[in-house]
């Protein structure tokens, strides 16, 4: 068909376009939608917005009462961005956070494949284990955190209980920087195997066993088959979910702050925990809404590029 055929035919279909008549054909749908989308606007998109008002301005404590009775912002530009990216802080923590989200999610997936190939296998007692390995995930967060900084105690804790029946002397954990990123660390990987694991599963039962028999035949082993066959069907599926988990572990503000409040504080902040503190500790809000976008934007450019780079392959 020709353009200016194809101009015609729209132009026609738009002529006998009625916004009543598909009101009337999709009242029901947009009905079913509305619940939903005003929770969106209003827990999502104007919390956004908002806060992107706030990050132009120099909103805290001090002038919050002003703000209040006024409702007026005295916006300072770009200051509070330049304040943030020329402070050798920023770059400290942008640099653990980097640290923090990279073995993280690697530990994720790696134990998250190596649990799934067992549990996809015929062995005694799956369902035990399976539910076992779920724990993590289904027991609500925070009080995972707290338990874990109970076994972390280094008198008490279950942690140097064990490790002094092995011989090695009691580790302060949670006194330290560098123990307490490494306790942060151990209690995340637990926290997020789970997850990492039922997506892996799911794409395990998916694959057709056809193809394992097949390589069974030409002689390849176990190992073989992970590699040439498992890994590259496991792809499309683990992917969306390593971007998922990539987002969730930079974001993750319940581990490093419920298990070194009082302790580490501000020692192994993170992005997220050192916003959480500027904003409900120190009252900088504008200062944090800012922060909380240049979060944003990292996170935009590296799920974008992520997403392209996987698209070229």
């Amino acid at each position: 068909m020709s353009q200016s055929g194809k101009n015609l035919r729209f132009t026609s279909a738009l002529s006998n376009f009625s916004l009543k008549d598909f009101w009337r054909q999709n009242k029901f749908s947009y009905l079913m939608l509305l619940p939903a989308f005003l929770v969106v606007l209003f827990v999502i998109i104007y919390p956004f917005f908002y806060n992107f008002r706030l990050a132009f301005s120099n909103l805290n404590m001090y002038n919050m009462r002003q703000f209040i009775q006024s409702g007026s912002l005295e916006y300072i530009g770009f200051n509070n961005f330049i304040r943030i990216i020329t402070e050798s802080s920023f770059w400290i923590i942008l640099f653990r956070t980097v640290v923090w989200t990279v073995i993280n999610v690697a530990a994720h997936v790696v134990f998250g494949i190596f649990y799934a190939i067992i549990l996809n296998r015929d062995i005694m007692f799956k369902s035990i284990y399976r539910t076992l390995l779920v724990i993590p995930w289904a027991i609500p967060q925070y009080i995972v955190v707290l338990v874990w900084r109970g076994m972390f105690n280094y008198r008490y804790g279950a942690v140097n209980l064990l490790l002094s029946k092995l011989g090695i002397a009691p580790i302060a954990w949670l006194s330290q920087a560098s123990t307490g990123f490494t306790a942060a660390i151990i209690v995340n990987v637990w926290l997020g195997i789970p997850f990492m694991m039922m997506i892996a599963l799911g794409g395990l039962q998916s694959i057709d066993p056809n193809f394992y028999e097949a390589a069974e035949i030409d002689g390849a082993n176990s190992w073989q088959q992970i590699k040439h066959i498992t890994l590259p069907l496991l792809k499309p599926v683990m992917l969306p979910a390593t971007v998922l988990g990539t987002v969730w572990t930079f974001n993750n503000l319940r581990v490093i702050y419920l298990l070194t409040q009082n302790t580490l504080t501000n020692k192994i902040d993170i992005l997220v925990t050192y916003v959480y503190r500027a904003a409900f500790e120190f009252y900088r809000y504008g200062y944090a809404a800012a922060f909380s976008l240049i979060i944003f934007v990292i996170l935009l450019v590296w799920a974008i590029s992520f997403i392209d780079y996987i698209n070229e392959d």
